[in-house]
């Protein structure tokens, strides 16, 4: 009996000995399963939030090769039905060397996505996500992410994930605003710049350019809209847009839509929109790459509502563009920031003042010139009147000629005032700004002074007084006459002595 009780404490000590060892062999395997880190790297200008899913787990061999292939967590058990095997649709997109059959696969998993790991990245940064079991990974921005944004999805990203670094797919386009000056006296026209001076009344060149993206071969579609806005001393001239793709005409594939007044403050916004530009492309002739650009030219008018000075008359563009490629043109978009530049104009104060220099001075008029192609052609006259100060407004640098049309009574006509107004702004800026305003050649005796802010050149002209003559009856008469009979008596003297001179011969 004692033998037998101590079998079976034997069998039941060994048993357990077993049991132990078998528990804590499982539990030393669970704690040595194998997990991986997957680094997620954003070459982007914006911060992304991407979503990684397992769509399929499996053994992961040294070389990378992912056998014994299962759907991973990352998707529903509805997956099954839709897609069948998991190992066969593994195989079948290992065989695939066409991306396009990796991202419709992708793109047809969307609706049974679970159990992701989000990951926040800011630009230009990498982020790391750890203790990911082996398997095959989607990597996808997180939905509404990238709306209207300067920013871009990525491409779909599938991976398989031992330690490694999954990349962005994505690029965005760009878009910048330029004008031409125009010196209208020496003839002298300048590159395309962020900045120039023009007359009230003067049309002026724009230019907007639109690069692509680097991916653009990415996208079956792509839509491309310009969005101008003009301040309110800009008119916009209809009918002198041109657009060009890589230099081919393209205008007619854009809707133009103009809107005067649209918002409080009297802007003009025009947009020209194309819903597809790859489309576009190929009708003309020309297909869409990294390098093509897309350039708008225009005109429009400075008017009457034009800034004086400093502040100027800006003028703004953005770009509103395809920004997912798992998409294309079909929803979300993304928008570049404005790009902006300025035209200035300017004006000459004119203060009519009296000998004194000083003292205001009526009954004066000015004419106004500009020397245009060697000629000089009136710009503005004002008429005599009450009003001793003149104020000639919107006015371009050139050479200027100013003519007192009208001499106040009892005063000389000064000489006409010749005189070149000179300016400086910014040409290359994000904000460009009128850096110098001066008159650089005058005629002798006229000074100006310059204030940049309100954009002014101010003289003071002065008349000076007529020389005063002898009037009837006065005493400048009497004078007259005593001279007169002083030189009567001479004569008559002169007279008698010739005479008796003569008798005595």
């Amino acid at each position: 009996m004692n033998l037998t009780k101590k079998l079976f404490s034997y069998i039941v000590a060994i048993a357990m000995i077993f049991t132990l060892t078998a528990f804590a062999g499982g539990a030393v395997n669970a704690a040595n399963a194998k997990t991986y880190q997957l680094s997620l790297q954003n070459n982007g200008k914006t911060a992304h939030t991407f979503e990684v899913y397992q769509i399929f787990t499996g053994d992961l061999s040294n070389d990378g090769t992912l056998s014994n292939v299962q759907w991973g967590d990352g998707v529903s058990k509805d997956v099954l039905t839709a897609f069948g095997n998991a190992a066969a649709k593994a195989e079948e997109l290992a065989k695939s060397t066409d991306s396009l059959a990796a991202k419709t696969f992708a793109e047809d998993l969307q609706k049974y996505l679970q159990n992701g790991t989000e990951k926040e990245v800011a630009a230009n940064q990498t982020a790391s996500i750890d203790g990911l079991a082996a398997g095959y990974y989607l990597v996808k921005d997180k939905a509404s992410s990238q709306n209207q944004t300067n920013g871009a999805y990525t491409s779909y990203i599938l991976k398989v994930v031992k330690n490694t670094t999954a990349t962005t797919k994505l690029d965005v386009p760009t878009v910048e605003k330029k004008v031409q000056d125009t010196n209208d006296s020496t003839g002298e026209t300048s590159g395309w710049q962020d900045s120039a001076d023009y007359d009230i009344g003067d049309e002026i060149p724009y230019q907007i350019t639109g690069t692509m993206p680097a991916n653009i071969d990415a996208y079956t579609s792509y839509k491309y809209v310009f969005t101008d806005t003009m301040s309110k001393g800009l008119t916009y001239t209809p009918n002198t847009a041109k657009i060009t793709i890589d230099g081919t005409e393209v205008t007619s594939s854009f809707k133009e839509e103009v809107t005067q007044n649209a918002d409080e403050t009297g802007k003009t916004k025009v947009t020209w929109s194309c819903d597809d530009l790859k489309t576009a492309g190929k009708t003309a002739g020309v297909e869409l790459t990294s390098t093509t650009k897309v350039v708008v030219t225009y005109k429009a008018k400075l008017n009457k509502d034009a800034v004086i000075g400093f502040a100027g008359n800006p003028n703004t563009v953005n770009l509103t563009y395809s920004n997912n490629p798992n998409k294309d043109h079909e929803g979300e978009t993304g928008k570049t920031p404005d790009d902006k530049n300025i035209v200035f104009t300017y004006k000459t104060v004119v203060n009519k003042v009296d000998q004194d220099g000083t003292t205001p001075l009526k009954g004066a008029g000015f004419t106004l010139q500009k020397k245009v192609n060697g000629e000089y052609t009136d710009v503005k006259t004002f008429t005599a009147g009450e009003d001793t100060t003149f104020t000639f407004s919107g006015l371009d640098d050139g050479e200027y000629k100013l003519i007192e049309s009208t001499t106040p009574a009892g005063y000389n006509t000064i000489t006409p005032i010749e005189f070149t107004i000179s300016a400086k702004h910014d040409e290359t800026a994000d904000e460009p700004k009128l850096t110098e305003l001066t008159v650089s050649k005058a005629s002798v005796g006229a000074t100006f002074t310059p204030n940049t802010n309100e954009g002014s050149l101010t003289t003071n002209v002065v008349n000076k007084k007529g020389s005063t003559l002898p009037e009837t009856g006065g005493m400048g008469t009497t004078l007259l006459y005593a001279v007169g009979g002083v030189l009567v008596a001479l004569a008559a003297a002169y007279i008698i002595i010739s005479k008796k001179h003569e008798k005595a011969e």
